[in-house]
């Protein structure tokens, strides 16, 4: 086999030439130094060098002799670069402004703003009080709407791991922090009043909502970037179906049915 170093130049099309590019050979020397952290030796640099010919000339003699046909796991490695190819070289034309519109009027849910709330809220650990942590927070419930300073309910409460008072915290937040059960009664909650026990994966609260925000959909300008970035991965997605059903075209597809033995055919009978 005919070996040429090319380190410049017009890439060679002959199927029994090794071109060992320029590129090629920066690609293996910043590898190199990526994983030492220091730039290799020459000695250290032809090995690379002779390495990379080595898994060139393998790879094709392996191709001449078909052993990938065989083999599902460089079937689907193969499968998966292509899919990479052509997604990567799928022209997307500039989207217009109108297309981005239509794309979030489509999907209004996934860039809806939560509504927020600004509370603060007193803890009852249900671990700490037992039977009694239902009847107590009535009692706490009764004191704080007697004196609304919200500065007495962790005072009247118990200790709490994170914080006792929150500023515009969106709904979603507040799930995720305190549970959907949580959220969904918070919601509820009219400001300017303490109201409760709410239940959360800690125990219990009691709440008071000083400020509520509204959710909204935004508008385009405030959430341009994302909407850009799933409409552009839809345009790959369906341009990569094309292409693929473009491919599938090319060829005769028959699959044939494994034959069923009497064993498997008879259980089938009496289900």
């Amino acid at each position: 086999m005919f070996l040429t170093f090319q380190l410049g130049g017009r890439k060679a099309e002959k199927p029994n030439e090794i071109v060992v590019s320029r590129g090629a050979i920066e690609s293996l020397v910043l590898s190199w130094e990526k994983t030492r952290q220091r730039p290799p030796t020459s000695e250290e640099r032809e090995g690379l060098i002779e390495s990379y010919i080595r898994q060139e000339v393998l790879y094709r003699e392996a191709l001449a002799m078909g052993l990938e046909r065989e083999d599902t796991i460089i079937k689907r490695r193969l499968g998966q670069k292509m899919t990479f190819l052509f997604e990567d070289v799928t022209d997307l034309a500039e989207i217009s402004e109108e297309e981005l519109q239509q794309y979030l009027d489509e999907n209004p849910e996934r860039y809806r703003v939560d509504p927020e709330f600004s509370f603060s809220h007193a803890y009852l650990n249900a671990d700490r009080r037992g039977a009694a942590v239902e009847e107590d927070a009535w009692r706490i419930l009764a004191e704080l709407r007697g004196s609304p300073l919200e500065a007495t309910a962790a005072a009247l409460g118990d200790p709490f791991l994170l914080a006792h008072r929150y500023e515009s915290l969106p709904l979603g937040d507040a799930a995720k922090m305190f549970g959907d059960e949580f959220a969904s009664n918070l919601a509820a909650v009219e400001p300017g009043r303490w109201e409760g026990p709410l239940r959360s994966g800690y125990g219990l609260h009691l709440v008071i909502v000083t400020e509520r925000t509204e959710g909204r959909q935004p508008e385009l300008d405030e959430v341009r970037d994302a909407v850009t970035r799933d409409y552009t991965a839809q345009l790959r997605e369906e341009n990569s179906r094309k292409f693929y059903e473009r491919l599938r075209e090319r060829y005769t597809i028959s699959v044939e049915e494994q034959e069923e033995t009497a064993g498997t055919a008879d259980a089938r009978a009496t289900q």
